[in-house]
């Protein structure tokens, strides 16, 4: 018994100093370039971002505030991420017990009717003996492989690589949540603001049809002037019913971001936000830390280059020590004598030779498989370093935008003021009169949606730069 306890350490201690011919590869961070991805004229040398602002400090109204925390957790994307981290984690933690050995326990009872005219049934029942045969068996195995190429190694990295790139994922899931609801919560605020100024122009335009009757009655505008003006009154109205559709669907889609029924939003006014227009862009090689997709990204090649390993020790031999142990008698009554004690330990390694080309399939594949993750990687990044170089031409572009905007509202308000007064003089017909006051009404509404724009490309910034799930 002790020669064989002591093969069998002997073959175990093999097996571990076997380890320092380890064949899996270390991981090594990919060198990707990773610095001045960004398109902009102004060189980002600053290592403070956006990314680093907390979305309480990025979004300060306090009724936004109110819907993040709700959608943070009750949204059904970052409860279906959850679950994915639970499941990603039971992975881990059988990774980790792959150094342990298997021990499995098995009770039976065989019964076997041997034919009296068998070889052995005869001769049984020949010598008055019974050719049934009883035979009760408790039994337990044990099996335990050396991971002597970093097999198990290997596979436990590949689990808590891919754990983690759960844990990344959901905090892009977060990012995208609370980016998504800011946007349709600008959004709703432009929409509110444009209903306002229709409503208004509606009024005036109700004004503007009992104007231009009383002129009609005065000889100085026919009848298809007093028609034209309540179309144009009709116009507006179909704006108004527009908008109050639009903001109908909007609290709807806001709603499905809260993870609740649709319902009417709670929120303020377009005038009263002040939003964080601190343009910083950081280093785009920040974007490898900041970003949950790109972080993500990367941890899913960690766990292809792990998996690599796994598949290239399938080239070597496997020590496997196996045992088997327990009771085993033809009689229930001795079942648990001494004299029912049994053993075996099976060891030794195992060699593949021609196995119909299944290993190197599998680690082509794998390899294969490698590749693609880092071209993922890759793309993670580039793609998020054009979402960055977007949002900052959008703000940009508005921001300009705006400033024209504004002076071309002032203009054509001024216009349409100044022809009201002029169709009253009969210096000038009602179709000038309409036109003027339908660039008015178009113009303030289409600067009441470059702000709303201006407000997404800040939200897209700080979403593209990685900001929003600290």
């Amino acid at each position: 018994m002790k020669h064989t306890i002591y093969r069998v350490l002997v073959i175990a201690v093999a097996g571990v100093l076997l380890q320092s011919c380890f064949a899996a590869k270390e991981y090594k961070k990919p060198d990707i370039r990773a610095e001045n991805l960004y398109r902009t004229e102004v060189i980002a040398a600053d290592t403070v971002s956006m990314a680093d602002v907390s979305w309480e400090n990025m979004f300060t109204d306090p009724v936004l505030q109110q819907h993040i925390k709700r959608g943070l957790q009750n949204n059904f994307d970052i409860r279906i991420a959850m679950q994915n981290i639970a499941a990603a984690e039971a992975s881990l933690k059988q990774g980790k017990a792959g150094y342990l050995p298997t021990l499995s326990l098995g009770a039976d009872w065989t019964h076997q009717e041997l034919s009296k005219n068998s070889q052995f049934g005869r001769v049984i029942s020949n010598s008055g003996g019974k050719t049934d045969v009883d035979q009760y068996q408790l039994t337990g195995t044990f099996a335990w492989e050396a991971d002597i190429w970093g097999k198990i190694r290997s596979n436990k990295r590949a689990f808590n690589a891919a754990y983690l790139q759960t844990i990344a994922a959901n905090q892009a899931v977060k990012t995208q949540v609370i980016t998504n609801i800011a946007s349709l919560y600008y959004q709703l605020l432009s929409l509110d603001a444009q209903l306002k100024v229709a409503q208004s122009t509606l009024t005036n335009r109700n004004e503007s049809i009992e104007t231009i009757i009383s002129l009609k009655d005065a000889g100085n505008v026919t009848e298809v002037g007093v028609k034209q003006t309540e179309a144009q009154k009709y116009a507006t109205e179909l704006i108004i019913e527009d908008l109050k559709n639009n903001i109908v669907l909007l609290e709807n889609a806001l709603s499905i971001q809260l993870g609740e029924p649709a319902h009417k939003i709670e929120r303020t006014t377009l005038e009263a936000q002040q939003l964080n227009t601190d343009i910083k862009l950081g280093l785009s090689s920040q974007l490898l830390r900041n970003r949950p997709d790109v972080v993500a990204a990367e941890f899913g090649f960690v766990n292809a280059f792990e998996l690599t390993n796994v598949a290239r020790s399938n080239f070597y031999p496997q020590l496997r020590i196996t045992g088997t142990g327990g009771l085993q008698s033809i009689e229930l009554k001795e079942w648990f004598s001494a004299n029912s004690l049994f053993a075996n330990i099976v060891t030794g390694l195992v060699q593949p030779v021609f196995n119909g080309r299944q290993i190197r399939t599998r680690y082509e594949i794998a390899k294969a498989q490698q590749e693609q993750a880092y071209v993922r990687f890759e793309q993670a990044l580039v793609t998020s370093s054009k979402e960055v170089s977007d949002a900052l031409a959008n703000y940009d572009n508005e921001t300009r935008k705006i400033t024209i905007r504004e002076k071309q509202v002032d203009a054509l308000s001024t216009a349409a003021d100044y022809s009201d007064e002029l169709l009253t003089y009969g210096l000038a017909n009602y179709l000038e009169v309409l036109t003027a006051k339908d660039n008015a009404l178009n113009s303030q509404l289409q600067l009441i949606d470059n702000r709303y724009r201006q407000y997404l490309a800040i939200v897209n910034l700080y979403k593209a730069l990685g900001g929003g799930w600290r």
